[in-house]
């Protein structure tokens, strides 16, 4: 019975981590929607919050989500220059 417990009790925290992933990628692109936005308008913009959310992402110990990659400023001008040449 204690094995079944533990399980349940892992499942649970898993459950809670992706959870907390799901939310903190959300963020994530909302952050990045940002940036763009201020980059197409020529207005300064940084991609600190980007980060710090990515950092964290990356914390959560889930074997099944990819490490995501920290945004550079260079970045987000590239995509916004490709979206342009369209």
């Amino acid at each position: 019975m204690s094995v079944h417990k533990d399980l349940i009790k892992h499942a649970q925290n898993q459950n809670q981590s992706y959870q907390e992933f799901q939310a903190l990628d959300v963020l994530r692109e909302r952050y990045i929607e940002e940036a763009v936005e201020l980059c197409k308008q020529g207005k300064p913009f940084t991609t600190d919050k980007i980060n710090e959310v990515t950092n964290r992402m990356n914390r959560i110990n889930l074997r099944i989500i990819s490490i995501r990659k920290n945004v550079t400023v260079d970045m987000v001008k590239e995509y916004v220059n490709s979206l342009e040449k369209k």
